[in-house]
């Protein structure tokens, strides 16, 4: 089977071609003269189908070739050590509060947040043995965060002057066990005796020690909800590095765009993609990447490519109505944006257009044969913007054979 090469750069696809046709003659043109018989009879003679000028929006537009999908893969960077005794399917969604993997038969936790996870989260280690130097009616006593109070040693007292842990990976653990309904403490930085008590019942629930800890390997953040795209270990392996990766649960559309021409990309910029399928449906611009790779200009196989080499910016293409998409996962796409528009304008098929002896372009009325002047602006899907003195709306001109 013949490969067939896909475009790496934007292809204008709205430019119509003219093709026009030569007309000497001030009379026949019917710009000056008198016009004689002949004339006359020769214009009777032309045929040509009649078509309106008609007011309407003009759209230029580029196309790119790209992607359909869930976007980038992301690794999820698990730090639980352990054998991997359970593993996700392929396309699998992942929610908050929901095991992205088991390790040692143990939940690894998916919650959302952007801070990795760095550190162990729980309450300061409480000192409970007595130094020898005092005896057992001190007057030692805990505070509310685990610490000894000031009758106690030197060791209680250090436990005491640490204080609670603190700390936005606090907080953002905390939003999380609230947003799964958890209650009894105060979202905030502090990491308290009532957080703790939401850990062990939130432990308990997930069938594990309740110790009111938060080791490293118990959780890992994404940004939100996620489909799983791929594993590089199976049940049995050590859980080690990226054992999974991840992607968004949605589909959407990723094209590399010329680094020298991402004007039309800003977020919320309309676009048309033509699914493989051949239906058209609507998306805007998502994401504009803030890299620029580097193109060497060149398709497979080695052969050069005009323009030579290239630095592509990712562009993320969404969709509002999923449902639009169909039932097609993965594939090819084309997105299709608009580079111009002119809104309101009297606009005539292409073909319609003659090139005038004097210069310039003309059309030529449906009535009678003669030609009239117009100036052209903008051309697109196959039609010409057209003004002058005598163009106005609904007037018939014929498309010369």
């Amino acid at each position: 089977m013949e490969k067939v090469k896909r475009r790496r750069g934007p292809l204008y696809v709205s430019v119509g071609i003219v093709l026009v046709v030569a007309v000497s003659g001030a009379g026949a043109l019917g710009l000056g003269g008198g016009g004689g018989d002949e004339d006359q009879a020769a214009a009777r003679q032309r045929t040509g189908k009649e078509v309106a000028v008609a007011r309407t929006t003009l759209r230029e537009q580029a196309e790119l070739e790209g992607d359909l999908g869930y976007g980038h893969e992301v690794p999820f960077l698990v730090k639980a050590s352990g054998t991997v005794t359970w593993l996700p399917e392929i396309g699998e969604k992942i929610k908050r509060g929901e095991a992205v993997l088991r390790v040692d038969d143990r939940p690894v936790v998916l919650l959302y947040g952007a801070l990795p996870v760095y550190r162990e989260l729980g309450l300061p280690a409480r000192d409970t043995e007595d130094s020898g130097e005092g005896n057992a009616d001190s007057g030692e006593s805990k505070d509310a965060d685990g610490g000894t109070g000031s009758g106690g040693n030197a060791d209680g007292a250090s436990a005491a002057a640490a204080g609670p842990m603190r700390g936005m990976d606090v907080k953002q653990f905390e939003s999380n066990l609230s947003a799964l309904g958890y209650t009894g403490f105060t979202v905030d930085d502090t990491y308290s005796d009532r957080t703790a008590d939401a850990v062990k019942q939130w432990q308990k629930d997930l069938g594990l020690p309740q110790t009111g800890r938060v080791a490293t390997g118990d959780i890992v953040y994404a940004p939100g909800a996620v489909r799983i795209a791929g594993s590089s270990v199976r049940v049995g392996a050590e859980a080690t590095g990226t054992p999974l990766g991840y992607t968004a649960t949605l589909r959407m559309v990723t094209v590399a765009a010329s680094a020298a021409e991402t004007g039309w990309a800003t977020r919320g910029t309309p676009v048309d993609v033509e699914l493989p399928d051949g239906r058209k449906v609507r998306g805007e611009v998502g994401a504009v990447g803030k890299d620029a790779t580097g193109g060497d200009g060149k398709e497979e196989g080695g052969d050069s490519e005009e323009g030579g080499s290239d630095a592509k910016v990712s562009v993320t293409i969404t969709f509002d109505d999923q449902t639009g998409l169909g039932r097609l996962l993965t594939g090819p796409v084309t997105v299709r944006y608009v580079m111009k528009e002119r809104k309101n304008v009297l606009t005539v098929p292409v073909a319609a257009l003659v090139a005038l002896a004097e210069g310039g372009y003309g059309l030529e009325r449906a009535e009678g044969g003669r030609f009239i002047a117009v100036k052209t602006g903008l051309f697109a899907d196959g039609r010409v913007e057209v003004s002058g003195s005598a163009v106005r709306e609904g007037l018939k001109v014929r498309i010369p054979e």
